[in-house]
């Protein structure tokens, strides 16, 4: 690994919560096994992921509703009340960040799996995300990680060697993707473990 110039977060998991059970527990009156079967075969991981990809969340949502005309009221809920489902800052973490910003060592960027039609209302309403150098957005790119282009756009529009970059991740198949890169990749625990990472490597010390 070179010198660290580069620190690259991914957004969900790591600084920001996001969970859909914040607008579907209270629908399936707390009931957490009908609302995780739901939300595992109806309006599964692999399909939101789909519109991270940059499908139009209009277009599949019709088509959900199409497959499952029962659960039209659920399956609407999904991105009509999208915004419900954005919890709160991981404020451990975004304590590092802003150590990182006022060092001001680093090109802080962002990556982040988002629908392009939704990453506006997190930018909204987290204004931390306006200490980032760069962002981005699988939505934009229509590619999502762990696809190995979306991180090769990310070096090349913000020229960057990977050997001289760190991404941080909590999916471990996101950090090993990047890994595969030669970028050094961080799997994202918690904060506690993620200061102890960053004092390893030398950037904090």
């Amino acid at each position: 690994m070179g010198k660290i110039k580069t620190i690259i977060f991914d957004f969900g998991g790591v600084l920001i919560d996001w969970n859909p059970a914040y607008v579907y527990l209270k629908e399936f009156r707390g009931d957490a096994q009908k609302m995780s079967h739901f939300l595992s075969t109806i309006c599964a991981w692999e399909w939101n992921e789909n519109q991270d990809a940059g499908y139009p969340l209009q277009k599949a949502t019709e088509e959900r509703v199409a497959l499952y005309p029962e659960h039209e009221r659920l399956i609407r809920m999904y991105y009509g009340k999208w915004e419900e489902m954005l919890g709160y800052e991981h404020t451990e973490t975004v304590r590092l960040l802003e150590r990182l910003k006022k060092q001001g060592k680093y090109t802080l960027l962002g990556l982040t799996n988002w629908s392009k039609k939704t990453f506006p209302v997190a930018l909204k309403r987290f204004d931390f995300l306006k200490w980032f150098d760069g962002i981005v957005v699988s939505g934009e790119e229509k590619l999502i990680k762990l696809n190995h282009a979306i991180y090769q756009i990310t070096l090349n529009r913000y020229k960057l060697k990977a050997e001289e970059t760190v991404f941080i991740d909590d999916k471990l198949e996101n950090v090993t993707a990047a890994e595969e890169l030669n970028i050094h990749g961080i799997h994202h625990k918690n904060a506690h473990d993620l200061e102890r990472e960053f004092i390893k490597i030398g950037v904090f010390e």
